[in-house]
């Protein structure tokens, strides 16, 4: 269940089309205009989960074989990992913990490329049933930010 966690927080961070990037810049008003992008798109992320909307949550990850994920354990390679990681949550009937985000940070490393922390929470009713930190590489492509990158861990018991 962990694992799993891990990888949801990673998945959950991944970005959506949403407009042209701000310019990599070292202006505090342009930080904050790619905070408030990123921030977006993992609302949309969290809106897809809680919805059982798979295909809308795996659209923030790059489609590729490269694409890489880590849980803490070991790096797992390609998109079609991430969308087989996932589906068994999304089937009729499974039982899926409400997400949000939270402390999310945001730095350019260039035009097209940004480093996202953030934490994932994971709510059953009044209950946190998983939590944790994790951090994405996202790159700007002419369809939105995609995760290039994603590394979950998950908070002591």
């Amino acid at each position: 269940m962990r694992a799993f966690i891990h990888r949801l927080a990673i998945v959950l961070v991944a970005c959506r089309p949403g407009g042209r990037p701000e310019a990599a810049s070292s202006t505090h008003s342009n930080s904050i205009g790619l905070t408030r992008q990123m921030v977006t798109q993992l609302e949309r992320a969290a809106s897809d989960w809680n919805r059982g909307d798979l295909e809308g949550f795996l659209s923030d990850y790059a489609p590729e074989s490269t694409t890489t994920f880590i849980d803490g354990r070991r790096a797992r390679h390609g998109f079609d990992f991430i969308r087989n990681n996932y589906a068994r949550r999304f089937v009729p009937g499974a039982q899926r913990d409400s997400l949000h985000f939270e402390e999310v940070e945001v730095r350019s490393l260039s035009p097209t490329l940004a480093l996202v922390t953030a934490r994932y929470v994971l709510q059953r009713g009044d209950s946190v049933s998983a939590s944790g930190p994790f951090t994405l590489v996202m790159e700007w492509r002419p369809e939105g930010w995609k995760i290039l990158h994603d590394h979950s861990s998950s908070d002591p018991p």
